[in-house]
């Protein structure tokens, strides 16, 4: 398997859109929160309503243009 890089960390919100554009040009990403995955475990040690999202590392330049993109149109970059 291939390494990951995380490509995004901010509002949950942002990264479901980052997730859902990576996806319309072939890209899988991972999206990671671990504040909901430590309040099922029972305890609490991240910042709530953030998320990271990753890719593999041979994917990067693919995704980079939607990735500049997405991130301009939402005032980001």
């Amino acid at each position: 398997m291939s390494e990951i890089t995380r490509i995004y960390t901010g509002p949950t919100l942002i990264a479901k859109g980052l997730v859902a554009r990576l996806n319309e040009i072939g890209i899988n990403p991972i999206e990671r929160n671990d504040h909901d995955s430590s309040l099922r475990a029972g305890f609490t040690m991240s910042i709530a309503n953030q998320s990271m999202v990753f890719i593999r590392k041979d994917e990067i330049e693919k995704s980079q243009a939607t990735v500049d993109e997405f991130l301009k149109e939402i005032g980001d970059q």
